[in-house]
């Protein structure tokens, strides 16, 4: 291609506003990237990476670059040449268009979820962590308590009218899945969370249990087999959000084991539904292995 013809299928100064529309874009998933990353490295902490970074300046950027990947589209169809612009251009808008729809998902699955970050199997006789894992949690400045019957804080009330002082266990079970109610999963944010019964007993259990925590890559805190007791953190990829999973064995009448799950975040007000999924999915792999 000659340098003219080159030059003509640029559009001159359209083709850079698409050019620069296209870099705002890409810069845009960086920003996201190097927030969550940031935070995980310790160059800043989990609330101005997420809080400062990614909802409020990265919401920011979105609509920039939505507005300017909007405005090249525009301006390379108002005459010829029309292609190379119109590309870079609806790449940029393509590029936004999904960062955009991810946060607005995000913000949708938070207001759509309770505000907890604390859940469990069995409310009515708590899970309460030992000594080691209180320990661990206040070494990473833990901001979280763990208590036997927790409530929803004060400042929940501007994104969640009326649940500042109801319990965690309350909300917990009105997000079940209730196939007695619901026809369907969908009618409900969480999976129903339930103890588990096996013939297995305690000892069997405990050691299929703690090859599962293993296998999944958790840091075991405590393993206390006599006590039915495990304890282990999962470490997030992204933001570095360390979450704890208690899990206790009791022994039944009929030589079995009880299994209980609790799993519970160490920051932040509601975990979009990470805890529920993580005790739903522990509870399947155990059923799966105690077969």
């Amino acid at each position: 291609m000659s340098m003219t013809s080159e030059q003509t299928q640029d559009a001159g100064w359209r083709g850079l506003v698409a050019k620069a529309s296209l870099a705002l874009s890409i810069f845009t998933v960086f920003w996201f990237v190097a927030a969550a990353l940031g935070t995980k490295l310790g160059l800043w902490g989990w609330q101005f990476g997420l809080g400062t970074m990614t909802i409020n300046w990265g919401l920011k950027l979105i609509f920039l670059a939505l507005g300017v990947s909007v405005i090249a589209l525009v301006l390379s169809l108002i005459k010829a040449p029309r292609k190379r612009a119109f590309i870079l251009s609806f790449a940029a808008l393509l590029i936004s268009g999904l960062c955009f729809g991810r946060v607005a998902a995000f913000g949708g699955q938070a207001t759509r979820l309770p505000p907890i970050h604390d859940v469990q199997t069995d409310w009515t006789n708590p899970i309460m962590p030992s000594e080691a894992l209180l320990a661990a949690r206040e070494k990473t400045g833990a901001m979280n308590p763990v208590m036997e019957a927790p409530v929803v804080p004060e400042y929940a009330e501007e994104r969640w009218p009326g649940t500042p002082g109801r319990l965690v266990s309350e909300l917990q079970e009105e997000a079940e899945f209730d196939p007695a109610v619901q026809e369907d999963r969908v009618d409900a944010p969480y999976p129903k969370l339930d103890s588990y019964i096996t013939n297995a007993p305690p000892a069997t259990a405990h050691e299929a249990i703690l090859d599962i925590v293993k296998e999944r890559g958790w840091a075991v805190v405590e393993d206390d087999a006599a006590q039915g007791v495990i304890e282990a953190t999962e470490t997030s990829f992204w933001f570095d959000f360390k979450d704890d999973v208690m899990i206790r064995i009791l022994p039944t009448e009929e030589g079995g084991s009880r299994i209980d799950v609790r799993s519970t975040s160490r920051v932040g007000l509601s975990d979009l539904g990470a805890n529920a999924k993580r005790v739903r999915d522990l509870l399947d792999d155990i059923e799966t292995a105690l077969r």
